[in-house]
């Protein structure tokens, strides 16, 4: 699993799964509403608002909730009061994992998170135990298929993009600091340039190679917390063979 994209690619796929059960659905009208509610209900005037609103467009949020998860966060109708919190910890064979979430209880989901690292193979460990191994970036993922190397290299470096990587089989990568996220990805669009997957993320500084049965756990594991409703985003610096990744 060498680079982000095979990671990624795998949760979107997932995530057309889930949304036929309403996860991604109940997850991104969460991020709604703490985004308005931290910014307001300007996506102008709201970068994270704006943020999460391309992800609501592109999973097909129907627009009626996402007018009442605005209204919601900004206190035009009552809703829950989502609180943000990170957990941190190592799976299978040490690797690092880091976990957002977002939820209306902290004690169920500590004790939730914390079930699942033991139940697979892991241990939750303390804040900070692992957030060092991560950099916060912007990320988007271009096929192969649909661009030329040098001229996706000019674009996206002109746009203020750090770097753009060859790392995967099937995807260009495209790595931003978070400011300069969505000026790239802009920059990108108006070049006609389809853009397979984007997120601002936490990008491991290095990998920790899995194989055997701890990658299988692994996968697992990170099923498992995507699974749960007031997790958000995993993140891990696990580096799966892509033999395992195909048994999926």
């Amino acid at each position: 699993m060498a680079g982000h994209s095979k990671w990624a690619n795998i949760k979107h796929r997932k995530g057309a799964e889930d949304a036929k059960r309403g996860k991604v659905f109940t997850k991104v009208v969460k991020e709604i509403i703490v985004a308005a509610r931290l910014g307001g209900g300007d996506p102008n005037a709201n970068p994270r608002l704006r943020a999460v609103l391309l992800k609501a467009k592109a999973c097909n949020l129907p627009k009626d909730k996402v007018e009442r998860a605005i209204k919601k966060g900004t206190g035009e109708l009552e809703g829950v009061n989502y609180e943000e919190s990170s957990y941190e910890g190592y799976g299978p064979g040490g690797v690092a994992v880091l976990v957002e979430s977002l939820t209306d209880n902290k004690n169920r989901t500590v004790a939730d998170v914390r079930h699942l690292f033991s139940k697979y193979n892991g241990n939750l460990g303390e804040n900070g135990c692992v957030a060092w191994m991560f950099d916060k970036k912007g990320w988007l993922a271009v096929a192969k298929a649909d661009a030329d190397e040098e001229e996706l290299m000019m674009t996206a470096l002109d746009a203020g993009a750090e770097d753009v990587k060859d790392e995967d089989d099937d995807n260009f990568e495209i790595i931003t600091a978070p400011d300069d996220f969505e000026s790239v990805k802009e920059a990108l669009e108006a070049a006609g340039v389809p853009i397979v997957d984007s997120e601002v993320t936490m990008l491991p500084q290095n990998y920790v190679s899995l194989d055997g049965k701890d990658a299988e756990t692994m996968i697992k594991l990170m099923d498992a917390l995507d699974d749960n409703d007031d997790i958000q985003k995993v993140y891990t610096n696990a580096d799966i063979p892509d033999e395992v990744m195909e048994n999926l």
